[in-house]
């Protein structure tokens, strides 16, 4: 186990290099528009008339199924760089992590198998995490899917005396 001072300094290291995000929109790509077809007000009830064409690059279910396959490879599909590289970076870590629990608790079993139960435990951890690494990813990938055209007009502004405050615009259209 390493030392709380060798931990720190890669916790340390693995944020420094982290990309840094941009909280506004998570993207400094254009908000995602599809084009919009005109129809009859007779044939759509609910609607200004309007019916938005699907322009996504894969259906919810394809990037659910891609991320449970390798989580990232869904949100990469999306064009969201930061998750994608989050969780690919979350399963490496609790993969290699598992791996080097497996050897250790079979080296204890092999030596002393009266304390080889605190390994196997630790190994079981890691596993868990690298399921609900996968699951996480699968229903963030299906939900950013769901929300491809979804408008992300988020703003961040300083507030006087200190502070932040965030504003969310939502286009209303009245027929």
């Amino acid at each position: 186990m390493p030392s709380p001072r060798l931990r720190g300094a890669l916790l340390a290291l693995l944020l420094a290099l982290a990309p840094a995000a941009r909280l506004a929109a998570q993207d400094s790509l254009p908000p995602r528009r599809a084009p919009e077809v005109q129809v009859p007000d007779s044939s759509v009830s609910d609607t200004a008339g309007a019916i938005p064409l699907g322009a996504r690059p894969v259906s919810p279910t394809g990037a659910l199924l891609r991320s449970l396959v390798l989580p990232g490879w869904g949100q990469a599909k999306l064009g969201r760089k930061v998750p994608a590289i989050l969780f690919l970076a979350v399963e490496g870590v609790s993969l290699g992590m598992a791996l080097k629990a497996n050897s250790e608790y079979q080296y204890q079993r092999d030596t002393d198998p009266d304390h080889a139960h605190g390994k196997a435990l630790e190994r079981e951890d890691w596993l868990v995490i690298l399921g609900f690494n996968h699951l996480l990813a699968g229903l963030e990938a299906y939900v950013s899917a769901h929300l491809w055209d979804f408008p992300g007009d988020v703003a961040l502004k300083p507030v006087q005396g200190g502070g932040v405050a965030a504003a969310l615009t939502l286009p209303v259209r009245i027929p």
